[in-house]
């Protein structure tokens, strides 16, 4: 006579699911999934066009069945900001009760590094008795990046008046229009700044700036923000790699005060704070049944955390 297995039920196991718009699927956003869920399985998928998503949410969408679709998650990356977002309407679009999975939203870490930069300054303009940014003015150097144009809508958000600056005017126009239809209100500007004297004009105002352009450029010279950033308190710089995005600011420094006056918050500040909240983003992804993690959940998760230690 047979006997009767009483082996119980394996649980799911919780599948990643990355949907990157580069080449190659970025093993930075891999790895730190790994390391939180070793347990985990991991499906990359690279070169992601925007018509590809619904073939891939849905094919991911209905074989765990109603009650096991919560354990598959989804994570948009790669360095085109623009197409990342139409990935994420895709996928909107596609979802329908009960078959919603949990998405994060990171491209090229530009949510969870602006998210990082922008607290940051917060906390430290706080700490230093300066209040919130309500009213306040922020520059963002290369503010049509991926991190730059979070960045700048991030202090929008806050209530500041934003500079955004580019090496071409209707670039940064085009962004600044773009966060001031977002936020209902016309708080941000667009300027060209290639020239030093352009990029002295465009700092002239602000009581905080975030150098956010790529690796390995100078985006304010030294003696440019001692000639023209009378104002400036505070000055972040997500750049590690010299050139650094500010002359002067160190990537270590974080609320050093490297000229009268005014202090920073270098690279090295910021990237350990980006990855904290990025795995809090893997952490509520994982524990919850379905929902957007974008930019103002990376914020939120920024900025409770910075000013409970401000």
């Amino acid at each position: 006579m047979f006997g009767v297995n009483h082996m119980s039920k394996p649980t799911k196991k919780t599948v990643l699911i990355f949907l990157d718009t580069d080449k190659h699927t970025s093993p930075f956003d891999m790895l730190t999934a790994i390391d939180l869920y070793p347990d985990a399985q991991i499906l990359p998928y690279s070169n992601v066009e925007p018509d590809d998503a619904r073939r891939i949410i849905q094919d991911a969408m209905f074989p765990r069945g109603p009650k096991g679709v919560k354990y598959t998650k989804i994570f948009i990356g790669g360095q085109d900001m623009e197409k990342a977002l139409k990935i994420l309407e895709v996928l909107k679009k596609s979802m329908f009760p009960p078959f919603e999975l949990a998405v994060i939203v990171d491209p090229r870490g530009a949510n969870t590094t602006a998210s990082a930069a922008v607290a940051k300054t917060l906390a430290l303009f706080k700490e230093k008795g300066f209040g919130d940014f309500k009213g306040k003015t922020a520059t963002v150097l290369a503010g049509t990046g991926p991190v730059g144009m979070v960045a700048a809508s991030l202090y929008a958000m806050e209530g500041g008046n934003v500079v955004v600056t580019s090496r071409k005017l209707e670039r940064s126009t085009a962004v600044a229009s773009k966060i001031n239809e977002e936020i209902g209100a016309e708080r941000a500007c667009g300027v060209q700044a290639t020239a030093p004297d352009e990029i002295g004009e465009a700092i002239k105002q602000a009581d905080i700036i975030l150098a956010a352009g790529t690796a390995g450029i100078q985006l304010l010279p030294l003696n440019v923000l001692k000639d023209y950033g009378k104002q400036c308190k505070v000055v972040g710089d997500i750049n590690a790699v010299p050139p650094l995005g500010v002359e002067g600011l160190k990537p270590a420094d974080d609320g050093v005060e490297f000229l009268p006056g005014v202090r920073g918050i270098g690279a090295l500040a910021i990237g350990p704070f980006k990855s904290q909240i990025e795995a809090e983003l893997f952490k509520r992804a994982v524990e919850s049944s379905k929902g957007i993690l974008d930019h103002k959940v990376a914020y939120e998760i920024a900025k409770s955390i910075a000013l409970s230690h401000a």
